[in-house]
């Protein structure tokens, strides 16, 4: 005795893969775009800062050691007792300007900007 054979299906009468639902494929969509401008956002105002790459906005009495070359100074907040070479103590500040004249003949300027943020420290040297 033979048993019978299991009957052929046609491919057309075969079930199809089920697919996921508009609305999901949407709502991945959307996250997708969503989590690109937040990290465009975020790199973009804070990756200066993570870096160190930022303006150094220092108040008047702390001290900053300046760095780098004239046209590209590098600017970092410093201890003023550190001795450390090129150190300068901010004696002015002056907010939403690059005018390096406001600081007078007798001390040095520095212009920084990020973004909207400009500004000029009035520096003096420490003497070691």
């Amino acid at each position: 005795m033979t048993t019978p054979s299991t009957p052929a299906v046609p491919e057309s009468a075969a079930a199809p893969a089920p697919e996921a639902p508009k609305s999901k494929k949407a709502l991945k969509k959307v996250g997708g775009i969503v989590v690109a401008i937040v990290i465009a956002v975020a790199v973009k105002l804070g990756l200066p800062y993570l870096t160190g790459d930022a303006p150094v906005h220092a108040k008047v009495g702390e001290c900053v050691v300046v760095t780098g070359a004239e046209n590209d100074p590098k600017v970092d907040t410093a201890d003023c007792s550190s001795g450390k070479a090129d150190l300068y103590k901010v004696e002015k500040v002056f907010e939403d300007t690059f005018d390096l004249a406001k600081c007078g003949e007798e001390l040095s300027a520095l212009a920084q900007q990020l973004d909207s943020d400009k500004f000029v420290l009035c520096l003096s040297e420490v003497k070691k």
